[in-house]
């Protein structure tokens, strides 16, 4: 299974072509530039070098959330728009399950996703590796205060390892408040990628998970901050 996977969740862009297990090609970039003029050239660059078209893929997959909400509107409709021209299934993807797959390697560790979501909370949820290297989800997707975070953890024994953009700023809320055993992912392990999104896919297609370039939806977990004029009147008249 051929699977093209793009990552717009955070302040890096990444894309991926992987093929039953083994990655193809991968392009990433964290320069600051925005993801409506990073990801296609990334994405055109991917299928010219491997001498690929959209046709030859199998499915077209996305980070849907949480994250940036601008950053997963792109990459969603990036895919869809893919997808659509090429009548291809996509693959909605949690971006923390993808980012547990860059360490899930066997061990006792307690994964902790994490990204920022500001207002001292994270978007995280919590997984462990079984002996067969699959991951086992602790909890669903969701966004939580730290403090939250950090109760809940306060009798789980064991390592724990953080990843992702809010990893460092959950380090420290976790440390501050006494919970033992946490460490940070290696630097090249800690943040979210469109490898482990494409490997993420291929499971999800494996078991049937797939949608339709019209179905395929971003997952905010919580509404965006702005408002719209409509909804900002509204607010202010009651």
């Amino acid at each position: 299974m051929k699977i093209l996977a793009l990552e717009t969740s955070a302040r890096a862009v990444s894309a991926a072509i992987t093929e039953n297990g083994r990655v193809l090609a991968s392009g990433y970039q964290d320069t600051g530039l925005t993801h409506s003029r990073t990801l296609m050239p990334i994405v055109e660059g991917l299928l010219k070098n491997t001498g690929m078209t959209v046709q030859d893929l199998d499915a077209v997959a996305a980070a849907v959330g949480p994250g940036s909400f601008t950053g997963i509107r792109i990459g969603v409709s990036a895919a869809k728009g893919l997808a659509w021209a090429a009548d291809k299934p996509c693959v909605p993807v949690s971006t923390l399950a993808a980012m547990a797959r860059n360490a899930a390697l066997p061990s006792e560790e307690l994964l902790i996703c994490a990204m920022d979501a500001r207002q001292k909370q994270i978007y995280n949820a919590l997984f462990s590796i079984l002996d067969s290297g699959a991951l086992r989800r602790r909890c669903p997707d969701r966004a939580v205060p730290l403090e939250n975070l950090a109760k809940e953890l306060e009798n789980v024994p064991g390592s724990k390892t953080i990843l992702g953009d809010g990893a460092r700023l959950c380090l420290e809320a976790l440390t501050a408040a006494g919970i033992t055993g946490c460490r940070l992912a290696p630097p090249h392990l800690v943040m979210q990628n469109a490898v482990s999104v494409a490997l993420e896919a291929e499971e999800l297609a494996q078991n049937g998970v797939l949608v339709s370039a019209r179905e395929l939806a971003p997952v905010y977990l919580r509404p965006p901050q702005a408002l719209t004029l409509g909804e900002r009147n509204k607010k202010e008249a009651t």
